[in-house]
Protein backbone atom coordinates (compact mmCIF):
# COMPACT_ATOMS: atom_id res chain seq x y z
CA UNK A 1 0.00 0.00 0.00
CA UNK A 2 1.41 3.63 -0.53
CA UNK A 3 2.57 5.83 1.73
CA UNK A 4 -0.71 8.49 1.34
CA UNK A 5 -2.71 5.53 2.26
CA UNK A 6 -1.00 4.82 5.60
CA UNK A 7 -0.52 8.49 6.55
CA UNK A 8 -4.20 9.14 5.92
CA UNK A 9 -5.71 5.73 7.81
CA UNK A 10 -2.92 7.28 10.87
CA UNK A 11 -4.64 10.09 10.40
CA UNK A 12 -7.97 8.99 10.70
CA UNK A 13 -7.25 6.73 14.00
CA UNK A 14 -5.98 10.15 15.62
CA UNK A 15 -8.76 12.18 15.16
CA UNK A 16 -11.29 9.40 16.17
CA UNK A 17 -8.91 8.70 19.34
CA UNK A 18 -9.21 12.59 20.05
CA UNK A 19 -13.15 12.72 19.72
CA UNK A 20 -13.86 9.53 21.92
CA UNK A 21 -11.11 11.59 24.41
CA UNK A 22 -12.87 14.94 24.06
CA UNK A 23 -16.09 13.27 24.54
CA UNK A 24 -14.87 11.55 27.49
CA UNK A 25 -13.16 15.02 28.83
CA UNK A 26 -16.52 16.77 28.02
CA UNK A 27 -18.41 13.92 30.16
CA UNK A 28 -16.37 14.01 32.87
CA UNK A 29 -16.72 17.96 32.89
CA UNK A 30 -20.64 17.96 32.68
CA UNK A 31 -20.36 15.53 35.46
CA UNK A 32 -18.60 17.62 37.52
CA UNK A 33 -20.28 20.95 36.66
CA UNK A 34 -23.80 19.08 37.73
CA UNK A 35 -22.44 18.25 40.77
CA UNK A 36 -24.52 17.64 43.07
CA UNK A 37 -27.28 15.76 41.43
CA UNK A 38 -27.94 13.70 44.52
CA UNK A 39 -28.43 13.38 48.27
CA UNK A 40 -24.68 14.04 50.02
CA UNK A 41 -23.73 11.48 53.07
CA UNK A 42 -21.64 13.33 55.95
CA UNK A 43 -19.84 9.66 57.91
CA UNK A 44 -18.94 11.64 61.24
CA UNK A 45 -16.06 9.45 62.45
CA UNK A 46 -17.43 9.89 66.33
CA UNK A 47 -21.09 8.60 68.34
CA UNK A 48 -23.79 11.14 67.80
CA UNK A 49 -23.91 13.83 70.44
CA UNK A 50 -20.28 15.08 70.76
CA UNK A 51 -18.26 17.91 69.19
CA UNK A 52 -17.76 16.59 65.28
CA UNK A 53 -21.48 15.49 65.49
CA UNK A 54 -22.12 19.12 66.60
CA UNK A 55 -20.09 20.79 63.83
CA UNK A 56 -20.83 18.71 61.22
CA UNK A 57 -25.02 18.92 61.67
CA UNK A 58 -24.42 22.61 62.25
CA UNK A 59 -22.30 22.64 58.41
CA UNK A 60 -24.96 20.22 57.30
CA UNK A 61 -27.72 22.02 57.23
CA UNK A 62 -26.57 25.14 55.89
CA UNK A 63 -24.80 23.41 53.00
CA UNK A 64 -27.50 21.19 52.29
CA UNK A 65 -29.23 24.55 51.68
CA UNK A 66 -26.70 26.22 49.73
CA UNK A 67 -26.47 22.84 47.37
CA UNK A 68 -30.25 22.44 47.23
CA UNK A 69 -29.55 18.90 47.52
CA UNK A 70 -29.66 16.69 51.36
CA UNK A 71 -26.97 16.52 53.54
CA UNK A 72 -27.59 12.98 56.01
CA UNK A 73 -25.00 12.86 58.67
CA UNK A 74 -24.13 9.25 59.56
CA UNK A 75 -22.80 8.54 62.86
CA UNK A 76 -19.96 5.55 62.39
CA UNK A 77 -18.03 5.73 65.65
CA UNK A 78 -15.31 3.50 67.44
CA UNK A 79 -11.67 2.76 67.48
CA UNK A 80 -10.91 6.71 68.06
CA UNK A 81 -12.29 7.42 64.47
CA UNK A 82 -10.62 4.99 62.17
CA UNK A 83 -13.72 2.72 61.59
CA UNK A 84 -15.70 5.92 59.80
CA UNK A 85 -12.55 6.83 58.22
CA UNK A 86 -11.91 3.95 56.56
CA UNK A 87 -15.73 3.66 55.45
CA UNK A 88 -15.19 6.46 53.39
CA UNK A 89 -11.89 5.42 52.28
CA UNK A 90 -13.78 2.62 50.76
CA UNK A 91 -16.29 4.59 49.02
CA UNK A 92 -16.81 6.07 45.51
CA UNK A 93 -14.42 9.02 44.66
CA UNK A 94 -17.39 10.91 43.84
CA UNK A 95 -18.30 13.65 46.20
CA UNK A 96 -21.60 11.89 47.89
CA UNK A 97 -19.58 10.54 51.11
CA UNK A 98 -17.50 12.68 52.71
CA UNK A 99 -16.14 12.05 56.42
CA UNK A 100 -15.69 14.44 59.49
CA UNK A 101 -13.24 13.31 61.53
CA UNK A 102 -10.66 15.55 63.83
CA UNK A 103 -7.23 15.97 64.97
CA UNK A 104 -7.73 12.16 65.42
CA UNK A 105 -7.20 11.76 62.18
CA UNK A 106 -3.68 12.69 62.03
CA UNK A 107 -2.57 11.04 65.47
CA UNK A 108 -3.90 7.49 64.70
CA UNK A 109 -1.72 7.52 61.33
CA UNK A 110 1.38 6.98 64.23
CA UNK A 111 -0.43 5.98 67.29
CA UNK A 112 -2.73 2.68 65.79
CA UNK A 113 -0.03 -0.39 64.73
CA UNK A 114 -2.27 -1.59 61.93
CA UNK A 115 -4.70 1.45 60.97
CA UNK A 116 -5.95 -0.20 57.57
CA UNK A 117 -5.46 3.11 55.84
CA UNK A 118 -3.20 6.06 55.60
CA UNK A 119 -4.57 9.81 56.39
CA UNK A 120 -1.99 11.56 54.07
CA UNK A 121 -2.71 8.87 50.80
CA UNK A 122 -6.38 7.08 51.10
CA UNK A 123 -8.35 10.57 51.86
CA UNK A 124 -8.24 14.59 50.39
CA UNK A 125 -9.11 17.21 52.72
CA UNK A 126 -11.46 19.80 51.84
CA UNK A 127 -11.62 21.77 54.14
CA UNK A 128 -11.30 22.61 58.13
CA UNK A 129 -14.07 24.18 59.70
CA UNK A 130 -12.75 25.61 62.99
CA UNK A 131 -10.61 24.49 66.07
CA UNK A 132 -9.54 25.05 69.52
CA UNK A 133 -7.10 24.70 71.71
CA UNK A 134 -6.44 22.51 74.36
CA UNK A 135 -6.33 23.75 78.61
CA UNK A 136 -4.79 22.41 81.49
CA UNK A 137 -6.53 23.03 84.53
CA UNK A 138 -6.90 22.24 88.15
CA UNK A 139 -9.14 22.68 90.95
CA UNK A 140 -10.12 26.07 92.20
CA UNK A 141 -8.45 25.73 95.49
CA UNK A 142 -5.38 24.18 94.28
CA UNK A 143 -1.80 26.28 95.31
CA UNK A 144 -0.44 26.42 92.17
CA UNK A 145 -1.34 29.71 89.88
CA UNK A 146 0.39 28.83 86.82
CA UNK A 147 1.48 26.39 85.08
CA UNK A 148 5.18 27.01 86.09
CA UNK A 149 4.18 26.63 89.17
CA UNK A 150 2.37 23.46 88.82
CA UNK A 151 5.51 21.94 87.66
CA UNK A 152 7.99 23.46 90.26
CA UNK A 153 5.39 21.89 93.14
CA UNK A 154 5.63 18.69 91.27
CA UNK A 155 9.37 18.68 91.28
CA UNK A 156 9.93 19.17 94.95
CA UNK A 157 7.25 16.44 95.60
CA UNK A 158 9.05 13.93 94.28
CA UNK A 159 7.83 15.09 90.50
CA UNK A 160 4.92 12.74 90.61
CA UNK A 161 1.10 14.25 89.56
CA UNK A 162 -1.58 13.03 88.10
CA UNK A 163 -3.52 14.03 85.10
CA UNK A 164 -7.18 13.48 83.47
CA UNK A 165 -8.20 13.03 80.01
CA UNK A 166 -10.77 12.16 78.22
CA UNK A 167 -9.34 8.99 76.90
CA UNK A 168 -6.12 7.31 75.89
CA UNK A 169 -4.61 8.18 72.55
CA UNK A 170 -6.46 11.56 72.02
CA UNK A 171 -4.50 14.55 71.72
CA UNK A 172 -4.76 15.86 75.34
CA UNK A 173 -3.65 12.68 76.60
CA UNK A 174 -0.41 12.65 74.56
CA UNK A 175 0.05 16.69 75.06
CA UNK A 176 0.27 15.85 78.40
CA UNK A 177 2.05 13.18 78.30
CA UNK A 178 4.82 15.19 76.24
CA UNK A 179 5.22 17.95 78.74
CA UNK A 180 5.23 16.44 81.34
CA UNK A 181 7.10 13.41 81.30
CA UNK A 182 9.47 14.01 77.82
CA UNK A 183 9.92 17.93 78.24
CA UNK A 184 9.43 18.61 82.48
CA UNK A 185 10.89 15.66 83.23
CA UNK A 186 8.13 14.80 85.50
CA UNK A 187 6.54 10.73 86.34
CA UNK A 188 3.30 12.10 85.92
CA UNK A 189 0.70 9.50 86.03
CA UNK A 190 -2.53 9.04 83.42
CA UNK A 191 -5.94 8.53 84.59
CA UNK A 192 -7.72 8.39 81.61
CA UNK A 193 -12.13 8.31 81.79
CA UNK A 194 -14.51 7.82 78.65
CA UNK A 195 -15.15 11.29 77.92
CA UNK A 196 -14.84 14.84 79.16
CA UNK A 197 -17.64 14.97 81.60
CA UNK A 198 -16.12 12.26 83.55
CA UNK A 199 -12.04 13.87 83.63
CA UNK A 200 -13.39 17.07 84.35
CA UNK A 201 -15.33 16.00 87.14
CA UNK A 202 -12.30 14.32 88.38
CA UNK A 203 -10.26 16.89 89.26
CA UNK A 204 -13.50 19.18 90.04
CA UNK A 205 -13.87 16.51 93.18
CA UNK A 206 -10.36 16.69 93.84
CA UNK A 207 -9.49 12.56 92.54
CA UNK A 208 -6.86 13.58 90.27
CA UNK A 209 -4.34 16.76 90.21
CA UNK A 210 -4.68 18.18 86.61
CA UNK A 211 -6.73 18.15 83.87
CA UNK A 212 -5.95 18.13 80.02
CA UNK A 213 -8.39 18.82 77.80
CA UNK A 214 -9.75 20.99 74.60
CA UNK A 215 -11.28 23.92 75.68
CA UNK A 216 -14.93 24.07 75.18
CA UNK A 217 -16.10 21.41 77.41
CA UNK A 218 -13.56 22.60 80.24
CA UNK A 219 -14.84 26.66 79.97
CA UNK A 220 -18.21 26.88 81.75
CA UNK A 221 -15.79 25.37 84.87
CA UNK A 222 -13.43 27.94 84.33
CA UNK A 223 -15.79 30.73 83.40
CA UNK A 224 -17.76 29.84 87.09
CA UNK A 225 -15.08 29.33 88.81
CA UNK A 226 -15.07 25.31 90.07
CA UNK A 227 -11.70 24.91 87.64
CA UNK A 228 -8.70 27.30 87.54
CA UNK A 229 -6.90 26.94 84.13
CA UNK A 230 -3.13 27.39 84.32
CA UNK A 231 -2.02 27.43 80.50
CA UNK A 232 -4.02 27.30 77.06
CA UNK A 233 -1.59 24.68 74.28
CA UNK A 234 -1.80 27.48 71.74
CA UNK A 235 0.64 29.86 69.92
CA UNK A 236 -1.33 32.85 71.06
CA UNK A 237 -4.18 33.74 74.13
CA UNK A 238 -7.89 32.99 73.17
CA UNK A 239 -10.33 35.77 73.20
CA UNK A 240 -12.05 33.97 75.76
CA UNK A 241 -9.96 33.54 78.47
CA UNK A 242 -7.24 36.51 77.96
CA UNK A 243 -5.77 36.23 80.97
CA UNK A 244 -4.55 32.94 80.82
CA UNK A 245 -1.19 32.41 79.52
CA UNK A 246 -0.25 30.25 76.30
CA UNK A 247 2.18 27.67 76.60
CA UNK A 248 4.92 29.65 75.27
CA UNK A 249 4.67 31.98 78.02
CA UNK A 250 5.01 29.41 80.29
CA UNK A 251 8.53 28.29 79.26
CA UNK A 252 7.28 26.03 76.20
CA UNK A 253 8.09 27.58 73.01
CA UNK A 254 6.32 26.51 69.53
CA UNK A 255 4.23 23.66 71.89
CA UNK A 256 0.63 23.66 70.35
CA UNK A 257 -2.20 21.38 70.40
CA UNK A 258 -5.56 21.78 69.18
CA UNK A 259 -8.85 19.84 68.04
CA UNK A 260 -10.69 20.56 65.47
CA UNK A 261 -13.17 19.70 62.65
CA UNK A 262 -12.34 18.99 59.11
CA UNK A 263 -14.02 17.52 56.10
CA UNK A 264 -12.56 14.74 54.12
CA UNK A 265 -13.09 12.95 50.46
CA UNK A 266 -11.61 9.50 49.50
CA UNK A 267 -8.63 9.37 47.31
CA UNK A 268 -8.84 10.41 43.65
CA UNK A 269 -12.27 12.52 43.84
CA UNK A 270 -12.08 14.88 41.43
CA UNK A 271 -10.48 18.19 42.02
CA UNK A 272 -13.22 20.48 40.50
CA UNK A 273 -15.83 18.53 43.36
CA UNK A 274 -13.01 19.28 46.60
CA UNK A 275 -13.06 23.04 45.27
CA UNK A 276 -16.61 23.14 44.93
CA UNK A 277 -17.14 21.69 48.41
CA UNK A 278 -14.05 24.02 50.15
CA UNK A 279 -16.06 27.26 48.84
CA UNK A 280 -19.00 25.80 49.90
CA UNK A 281 -17.74 24.69 53.70
CA UNK A 282 -16.02 28.18 53.38
CA UNK A 283 -18.88 30.43 52.83
CA UNK A 284 -21.49 28.55 55.05
CA UNK A 285 -18.54 28.85 58.08
CA UNK A 286 -18.68 32.86 57.24
CA UNK A 287 -22.03 33.03 57.98
CA UNK A 288 -22.75 35.27 60.75
CA UNK A 289 -24.76 32.78 62.60
CA UNK A 290 -22.63 29.92 62.03
CA UNK A 291 -19.79 31.80 63.18
CA UNK A 292 -21.68 32.78 66.18
CA UNK A 293 -22.49 28.76 67.33
CA UNK A 294 -18.76 27.75 66.45
CA UNK A 295 -17.47 30.73 68.76
CA UNK A 296 -20.08 29.55 71.39
CA UNK A 297 -19.21 25.89 71.31
CA UNK A 298 -15.25 27.35 72.52
CA UNK A 299 -13.93 26.94 68.92
CA UNK A 300 -12.15 29.59 66.42
CA UNK A 301 -13.92 29.34 63.01
CA UNK A 302 -11.23 28.47 59.90
CA UNK A 303 -11.57 29.44 56.30
CA UNK A 304 -9.23 28.58 54.12
CA UNK A 305 -8.44 26.64 50.58
CA UNK A 306 -8.31 22.80 50.45
CA UNK A 307 -4.80 23.34 49.60
CA UNK A 308 -4.28 24.96 53.16
CA UNK A 309 -5.98 22.53 54.99
CA UNK A 310 -3.69 19.60 53.34
CA UNK A 311 -0.92 21.29 53.95
CA UNK A 312 -1.87 21.24 57.75
CA UNK A 313 -2.87 17.69 57.71
CA UNK A 314 0.62 16.69 56.93
CA UNK A 315 2.19 19.04 59.72
CA UNK A 316 -0.27 17.59 62.11
CA UNK A 317 0.71 13.86 61.15
CA UNK A 318 4.55 15.05 61.23
CA UNK A 319 4.28 16.52 64.90
CA UNK A 320 1.91 13.76 66.34
CA UNK A 321 4.56 11.18 65.05
CA UNK A 322 7.51 12.78 66.68
CA UNK A 323 5.29 12.95 70.03
CA UNK A 324 4.34 9.46 69.48
CA UNK A 325 7.93 8.63 68.81
CA UNK A 326 9.11 9.88 71.61
CA UNK A 327 6.68 9.32 74.54
CA UNK A 328 6.61 5.47 72.99
CA UNK A 329 2.73 5.34 73.50
CA UNK A 330 1.04 2.98 70.59
CA UNK A 331 -2.25 1.35 70.24
CA UNK A 332 -3.13 -1.89 68.87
Amino acid sequence: MSSTYWVGAIAKVFWLSMGIWGGMTFANAQTQSAYPAKNIRIVVAFASGGFADGVSRLVGQKLSERLGQAVIVENRGGAGGNIGAKFVVGAAPDGYTLLAHTAASTINNSLYKNIGFNVLTDLVPIANVGSSPGIFAVNASHKAGSLEELIRMAKASGGRLTYSTAGVGTSSHLAAEYLFNTLSGLQATHIPFQGGAQAISSVISGQVEVLSISLPPASPFIKNGTLKALAVSSLKRVDTLPNIKTMGESGYSDFEERSWVGFFAPANTPAAIVNRLNAEISQVVALPEVRERLIALGMEPQIGSATEFNDYVRKEVNMWSKIISTTGITLD
